[in-house]
């Protein structure tokens, strides 16, 4: 504890060193005070246990009936108390059991080595959550929804097209990982990039094999280079200052957000877009900001999903402005989203 003391005060003092400031409306351990809190844990199919936070509102009328339902993902590389929390008790408070998990080989859910990319152990895991909501005498297993953030949105949509009981879906600052790591933001890498990415990351599993230790790539360090480029800062001011950092037992803050480059190139053969209009008549809901680096993947999902679809920009917002800038996020427009689509007949 002294030293994630000590780390925290680091990050905070490097912080304002930069010049930046706690952004207007940034509340990401928001706690209400209308809603409980619990701790829960399923298995998947692959019999990993899955641990989330399981949010249900407070007020008289949602101690009795079964509610309405929604998973909520966190965003690639995070944890379930880094905006999917916030998110889930923001839901919860309008009268929706929410469940916030840890996808596998993150957070407090099981899978060795920890950080490792499994896309679809990741789409599994809200099937997964769907098998427990599902079963609780307070969920209407026919109502049970989905909102994915950032890298979520498309393990959210990957596991749509499997899983019909996923009966809306919406999506906030949405990252496709496979377009994004096949070809960077605005197709900025090129075909022999890729290529060259994939030879590195093959022959380094030879080193893997042999040492059983494997290379993180420093995606996002704990001091911000002074030379680093506006998408790393976005994401830097998140998850390397007080306004995000979460770090799991175990872990360090060094390790939290990176992942091994044998992993990640796993992303080069997920397509969550590909069949995207087979999950139509559900609906499907796109919230990004008219500012984000990631606005192309809500476009691209958008223009290929069936009806009925929305795309809804939030004006003057970035990418991570959505995780957690409580000024910013269109809660009531997920309120009114999912009160619509899970409203039962």
């Amino acid at each position: 504890m002294k030293h994630l003391a000590l780390l925290l005060a680091l990050t905070a003092s490097t912080f304002t060193a930069m010049g930046a400031t706690m952004p207007t409306g940034a509340d990401n351990f928001y706690r209400s005070d209308d809603v409980t809190i619990e701790k829960v844990s399923f298995k998947n199919q692959y019999h990993m246990e899955v641990v989330g936070s399981l949010v249900r509102p407070t007020y008289p009328a949602a101690t009795t009936g079964n509610l309405p339902a929604v998973i909520v993902g966190h965003p690639m590389g995070a944890v379930k108390e880094q905006s999917s929390l916030l998110y889930a008790q923001k839901l919860a408070e309008h009268g929706f059991v929410t469940l916030a998990i840890d996808l596998p080989f993150w957070g407090e859910s099981a899978g060795e080595p920890r950080n490792l990319v499994a896309p679809e152990m990741y789409s599994e895991a809200f099937s997964a959550a769907v098998d427990y909501l599902g079963t609780r005498d307070f969920v209407d297993r026919s109502r049970i929804g989905v909102l994915g953030i950032c890298g979520s949105g498309s393990f959210a949509i990957s596991a749509a097209k499997l899983d019909p009981r996923l009966r809306a879906i919406a999506t906030v600052s949405m990252y496709d990982m496979g377009a994004v790591t096949r070809h960077g933001l605005g197709n900025s890498v090129s075909l022999q990039q890729r290529k060259d990415l994939l030879a590195k990351a093959a022959e380094q599993r030879y080193a893997e094999f042999t040492t059983g230790q494997g290379v993180f790539l420093d995606y996002l360090p704990v001091k911000l280079p002074a030379d680093a480029d506006p998408v790393t800062r976005e994401f830097w001011a998140f998850y390397r200052t007080p306004r995000g950092i979460s770090i799991p037992q175990g872990r360090t803050l060094e390790t939290t957000q990176n992942r091994m480059l044998t992993s990640e190139v796993r992303f080069m053969n997920f397509y969550p877009f590909t069949d995207i209009e087979t999950i139509s008549p559900r609906p499907l809901l796109f919230i990004a900001g008219d500012k984000a680096h990631s606005l192309e993947f809500s476009q691209q999902a958008y223009a290929l999903a069936g009806q009925p679809k929305e795309l809804y920009l939030v004006p003057g917002a970035g990418h991570v402005d959505l995780y957690d800038r409580v000024d910013l996020i269109p809660f009531d427009k997920l309120v009114a989203f999912f009160t619509q689509t899970l409203a039962g007949t």
